[in-house]
């Protein structure tokens, strides 16, 4: 006489040491049906099945990887066959996990997000910081650069043989070179020593340059 799934599950907690009503009673056997499954128990031996409250006898189950990700067809196949299982018990169960599991799956793939986009900022942050330096130190440069050209002195002294007076021809003289190279001066009067040793360098750079011709 073949044997249906119910009476083989129903042996298989027999043997495991389950209470005949309570196999009858989670199974929903008839009385005839769990006598079948006594006969079966009791013909096929003690045999081990995973217990229809407990699934930590279940058969292959999954174990995360060395780096920490689960086997995704190994917990697959343990949901799938554990949601197909005759006991209402262990169907439930497998509900309860699946929706744990994709509760975890979406809050590790928002954890992920998040620290993708903190890195990000972080990195934006960095850049600005370093161009924002690199800035202020081109701007300190070009002041340095621009105070030491004006504080430096185009002369030190005036050309030889140059009086201390000069005539209102070379004060005019001077004057118009003095705008000319971009000197503020007045209209009358001796400019200022700075201008006047300006022109005096450049007057004395080019009698030198005419001179080793």
């Amino acid at each position: 006489m073949p044997v249906n799934a119910f009476t083989a599950t129903a042996a298989s907690m027999l043997n495991n040491g389950d209470n005949p009503e309570h196999v009858r009673l989670t199974l929903g056997l008839s009385e005839s049906e769990l006598a079948d499954a006594v006969k079966h128990a009791d013909q096929a031996g003690p045999t081990t099945v995973p217990d229809t409250d407990d699934l930590t006898s279940a058969p292959e189950t999954a174990v995360p990887a060395p780096d920490g990700t689960a086997d995704t067809d190994g917990i697959e196949a343990l949901l799938s066959w554990a949601e197909n299982y005759l006991a209402a018990t262990i169907r439930n169960r497998a509900a309860r996990v699946r929706g744990d599991l994709t509760e975890l799956t979406e809050r590790r793939a928002t954890d992920a997000a998040q620290r993708e986009a903190e890195e990000r900022v972080a990195k934006a942050k960095a850049e600005r910081e370093a161009a924002q330096a690199q800035l202020r130190n081109a701007r300190a440069g070009g002041r340095a650069a621009t105070t030491v050209q004006d504080a430096t002195p185009l002369a030190p002294a005036p050309a030889p043989g140059q009086t201390g007076k000069r005539s209102k021809e070379q004060l005019a003289a001077i004057r118009s070179w003095a705008r000319a190279n971009g000197h503020q001066v007045a209209d009358r009067g001796t400019p200022a020593k700075a201008v006047l040793e300006a022109y005096d360098a450049a007057h004395r750079t080019t009698a030198l340059a005419e001179a080793s011709q």
